[in-house]
């Protein structure tokens, strides 16, 4: 099964509008349906209202640490324990420091199942989907 059919619907959630329609526009032109949020606030709001199969939330919006909130939020729902999802940074851009959710202290404290480095790359996305367990 390929990932956009497993995970057909994708929650984008970025406060920079206009790389959140480019991602929009790629993973559409993949086979997801996206819905958008633009901010950690509105980013719950349609999480809990669209109920996707996977998200993918920008680590610094309105504050520093509004993409952490937005996920731990979402993990500690029923349907959002069960769904991947990813917590998007350009942290490695802007300081050279890359960071990860993949060791258990990490999965601790980063509650989200991967991070995806910017410039999004939809391969990087649908290998992340496909090896969701």
């Amino acid at each position: 099964m390929q990932a956009h059919e497993k995970y057909n619907k994708i929650l984008l959630v970025d406060d920079d509008i206009d790389l959140l329609e480019q991602n929009k526009i790629m993973l559409e032109s993949k086979g997801f349906i996206v819905i958008t949020a633009e901010s950690g606030k509105e980013g719950f709001e349609t999480f809990e209202k669209e109920l996707p199969d996977a998200a993918i939330v920008d680590l610094i919006m309105e504050q520093h640490d509004s993409g952490f909130i937005l996920c731990h939020k979402i993990k500690k729902t029923k349907h959002g324990k069960t769904m991947p999802l990813f917590m998007l940074t350009s942290a490695t851009y802007d300081t050279g420091f890359k960071f990860s959710a993949s060791t258990e202290e990490e999965k601790e404290w980063i509650k989200c199942d991967g991070i995806l480095h910017k410039p999004v790359v939809v391969e990087d996305v649908i290998a992340k989907l496909e090896n969701y367990d």
